[in-house]
């Protein structure tokens, strides 16, 4: 008979087929980034009482969607190490100069240096290519495709300090605990995951000195949308305890997966991706017992052009988030931010876009005074009114409506207010100016 076991740690090797337990009750994975859909569904397996932990710094975006929807519980710890500072964080093109001042600058304070160079075929020819530009640099190289005693014997001489710079692949990514490196040089960050640079980034500064990790891009290459997102995020998200907001930028850019298939990432075609999570979060409340509130709706009725034009935006995607954000929005403050946004990433915004953002604002308005209609009829070429409701008027407002129009109808018993357009004036803007000075709403 074996002996009773109370504790075992291991690898991904306890989740084969050919590993049983007797009663296991909890389960706890560490590292959760490097655990993929196979390695998940064999957890469920396991047991059906089984207690899971799963720890990561930047959770995978299908592991991250089940917390936010309430499958999953999440919890955040904000505590960073003692003495822990923020990594500096340098993202642009590749600078041969740069890189060998970095080099240089550790090796003057006696500190080692990770170069990542993420291809084995040319990996040596990295290293040589150091030794020419920096002669007084040892430099050794380590990947996953040496065998295990020579990858080994290098790892334990970089430790022992016997090498100053270490190329080598993204193995370095977790497990990886060396105090004296504070430098961090990537070749090709644009083509490594958000989670993958934020892991790597992770490995220097662990002894409370200043780091600094410089995550290059080719000089000459034009980033995709996503590699550019992606870098721009790494670039902002210094702070510790950035890992939660990578991880969810990551999800914004990724997509959630499929709770059900083993696409990690990705968005679900099948319904569109805000249908699936909302349609998620329900089924979860409704488990729960929980009565979803229902969203405020107001109809427009406007009859415009009001659109995001593909050649303005360029990606379903991104119109299809901002589509959203503007569905969300409950100020004319976050309607400018939007506007402001949209400015910055693709320049003035056409008729039809900024008709949009009137749409918007004109809806926001709405939503603070408890407007839920409104309905523009007549032709455009002769006359035109508005038809709003509900709408209860204090006798201030009723005398401020006298003034606004005199052939304005209010309805008392339907709650309608009918007022028409004069010819020629633009009906979006003559409508939220209208309700604005009517409920006195400041601009």
């Amino acid at each position: 008979m074996w002996p009773r076991v109370p504790l075992i740690i291991g690898t991904h090797r306890l989740l084969t087929a050919d590993v049983n337990f007797a009663r296991l009750g909890l389960l706890v994975v560490d590292e959760e980034q490097r655990f993929g859909v196979q390695h998940k569904e064999a957890i469920k397996k396991l047991s059906t009482a089984v207690d899971v932990l799963t720890m990561s710094a930047t959770p995978i975006p299908r592991t991250l969607e089940m917390s936010l929807v309430g499958i999953r519980d999440l919890s955040l710890l904000q505590t960073p190490p003692a003495d822990r500072q923020p990594i500096l964080t340098h993202v642009g093109p590749f600078d041969e100069r740069v890189a060998i001042e970095a080099i240089r600058r550790e090796l003057l304070r006696e500190g080692q240096v990770f170069w990542v160079h993420n291809r084995v075929r040319s990996i040596d020819s990295a290293a040589a290519r150091l030794r020419e530009l920096v002669p007084e640099a040892r430099v050794a190289v380590a990947h996953g495709q040496m065998d295990e005693g020579s990858l080994e014997q290098v790892v334990l001489d970089f430790w022992e300090g016997a090498y100053d710079v270490l190329v080598c692949t993204t193995i370095i990514e977790s497990g990886i605990d060396m105090p004296t490196v504070n430098t961090l040089v990537v070749e090709r960050s644009d083509l490594l995951g958000l989670g993958q640079m934020h892991q790597l980034r992770g490995r220097v500064g662990r002894s409370g000195q200043r780091a600094y990790a410089y995550l290059f891009h080719p000089a000459d290459a034009r980033l995709s949308e996503e590699a550019y997102e992606r870098l721009r995020t790494i670039g902002e998200s210094t702070e510790l305890g950035s890992g939660f907001r990578i991880a969810m930028r990551d999800l914004e850019i990724r997509g959630a997966g499929n709770l059900l298939g083993e696409s990690q990432s990705g968005h679900i075609a099948a319904v569109g991706y805000d249908l699936y999570c909302q349609m998620v979060t329900e089924a979860v409340g409704e488990m729960k017992g929980e009565t979803p509130d229902a969203p405020p709706v107001v109809n427009l009725d406007l009859a415009t052009d009001a659109h995001l034009p593909a050649d303005y935006v360029t990606r379903e995607e991104s119109r299809l988030g901002a589509y959203r954000r503007l569905a969300d929005v409950t100020t004319a403050a976050d309607v400018d931010d939007i506007r402001a946004e949209w400015v910055d990433r693709y320049g003035p915004p056409p008729a039809a876009a900024e008709a949009l953002l009137d749409i918007a604002r004109l809806r926001a308005d709405c939503l603070r005074v408890g407007i839920s209609d409104v309905t523009v009829t007549g032709d455009p070429r002769s006359s035109q009114q508005v038809r709003m409701s509900p709408v209860e008027l204090p006798l201030s407002a009723t005398m401020r409506l006298q003034r606004l129009s005199r052939r304005a109808v209010l309805k008392e018993d339907l709650r309608q207010l009918v007022v028409p357009i004069p010819r020629g004036q633009p009906v979006i803007e003559y409508v939220t100016r209208f309700i604005r000075e009517l409920y006195a709403i400041d601009s």
